[in-house]
């Protein structure tokens, strides 16, 4: 049906009261976007009818004070944080932004699905190089949602008592089942090693085989999300566990651009972000590089008490950025 004819549909429902009508038409508007790959306006629509649940104060504090702790140090498995970064905060490859779009989708609908026997995803797995933006996907996806973000402290789950660390995995798998949340494991190669590995000892294997048993019974609201820069060394049984895999690249020149955007948002400046000299300079990048050099830039400008941004500071940012880097090859 025609946006135009929605719309009217859409405004005489509401004028009348009718609010099954108006949830009904208001459905289909956001199905009709999203056909469109206008995923952005749709996902806004789905939290305008759906409600975004917002976190609050008392619910951290709740989550805090029933987070597992590892006995032996009494240090906590888990760290909780408030959301703050939007879809509109982070440059996607067309592939991972599709998934992603589609992810929300079923979770926004997720009663409808139940409806049918059928459940939105909720395992997840990411992988590619540093700094290209698997954490900030899971801040994202945390904050669409309207979820606190809950990331797993690998330093504090690998123990060395013997069976500790199978543990700490099933106090957390527990932990995500008792609420709604997105736990993000990082660094997941660390307790998901290939068992084949014969440089890897037994107990690394029996953790494997646990997670795997949990990852497999695992029946929570939660969203488990297992990030790591070496999926190389990955068990080959881990890969089916997952319902998606995102796989996270060094940003093209398009999601270069996009990214640019995004970091000298609000920052006056002297140049035009669509220069292709401008976007030349940075190709090759991480998404974090991208975020330092302009953070770098910005602060050179600020200091040196000018007030536009130009070409100049971003190159010499870019300069540190290259030093920094040759020293860390050299360490």
């Amino acid at each position: 049906m025609a946006t135009a004819e929605l719309l009217r549909q859409l405004v005489k429902s509401g004028s009348e009261g009718d609010h099954q009508s108006f949830r009904r038409i208001s459905e289909e508007l956001i199905r009709d976007e999203r056909a469109k790959n206008h995923h952005l306006l749709a996902n806004d629509l789905e939290k305008i009818l759906y409600g975004r649940r917002k976190t609050d104060a008392s619910l951290h504090s709740m989550l805090n004070d029933k987070l597992p702790k590892d006995k032996e140090r009494n240090l906590p498995l888990l760290q909780i944080r408030e959301p703050v970064r939007s879809l509109e905060e982070v440059a996607l490859s067309d592939e991972n932004s599709s998934l992603l779009n589609e992810l929300l989708h079923e979770r926004h609908r997720a009663e409808i699905l139940s409806g049918y026997g059928l459940y939105p995803v909720d395992k997840l797995l990411f992988c590619g190089p540093p700094g290209c933006g698997k954490t900030l996907t899971a801040e994202v996806l945390a904050y669409e949602l309207g979820l606190p973000l809950a990331v797993v402290r690998v330093d504090s789950v690998i123990s060395s008592f013997l069976g500790e660390t199978a543990s700490h995995l099933q106090q957390i798998f527990d932990y995500a089942s008792s609420m709604p949340m997105v736990v993000l494991f990082d660094e997941f190669d660390a307790i998901a090693k290939e068992r084949s590995d014969e440089a890897e000892h037994g107990e690394l294997k029996r953790v494997v085989n646990a997670f795997l048993q949990m990852l497999d019974a695992y029946a929570g609201k939660s969203v488990l999300v297992a990030a790591t820069n070496h999926d190389q060394i990955l068990d080959f049984a881990v890969w089916r566990r997952f319902d998606e895999v995102f796989v996270f690249e060094l940003p093209d020149l398009s999601q270069l651009r996009s990214l640019l955007a995004i970091k000298l948002r609000g920052l006056r400046r002297d140049f035009d972000i669509e220069n292709a000299g401008v976007i030349a300079c940075f190709e090759g990048m991480s998404h974090a590089d991208v975020e330092r050099v302009i953070r770098r830039a910005a602060k050179e400008m600020v200091l040196k008490g000018q007030h536009l941004l130009s070409e100049q500071h971003l190159l010499s940012a870019i300069k540190r950025e290259n030093t920094r880097k040759e020293r860390m090859r050299k360490c």
